[in-house]
């Protein structure tokens, strides 16, 4: 009898250098694959399509919540996020900080809920009940770096 058993983690796949960033409309930053990949701790199990799909969507979605405050500051004569008077944390914007975070996070999200197990058997049941976790903690930070570059609370309280 023998058995095989995997216990390496899928290496991350390289990608050409070209393909590494996803190019965006120009005031918004550009976002680096690598770096998505490296800071919401994505390993080989995402291919590099894929996580350009999800970067993809989630930057058009990130936009698109954006826009109005985007034209305002805009109309304030800023000619990039980056340009928007925020304080700096390691040479960058906060705003920029913020607008990769909810990027990042909507991304990760998005391929934690495909990559999210159908397994009938009791391990799988709990092993999607954390990802269930992660989902939700994930677009959480969505919302409140969202919130916090808008300049807007996190949460609002009302009475039922």
């Amino acid at each position: 009898m023998s058995s095989f058993i995997a216990t390496a983690e899928p290496g991350v796949p390289t990608s050409p250098t070209d393909a590494a960033t996803v190019t965006n409309n120009g005031w918004f930053p550009d976002i680096d694959l690598n770096e998505l990949r490296d800071a919401m701790r994505l390993d080989g199990t995402v291919t590099h399509d894929r996580l350009r799909l999800a970067a993809i969507d989630a930057i058009a979605s990130i936009n698109d919540e954006l826009q109005a405050w985007q034209t305002g500051q805009r109309a304030a004569g800023h000619a990039d996020l980056a340009s928007v008077p925020a304080p700096e944390l390691g040479g960058v914007s906060t705003h920029v900080l913020r607008y990769r975070r909810a990027v990042y996070n909507l991304a990760r999200a998005d391929l934690t809920e495909q990559y999210r197990t159908y397994d009938a058997t009791k391990t799988g049941s709990q092993h999607a009940d954390e990802l269930e976790a992660t989902i939700c903690e994930s677009r959480r930070n969505v919302r409140w770096a969202l919130n916090d570059l808008r300049g807007i609370a996190r949460s609002t309280i009302e009475l039922i």
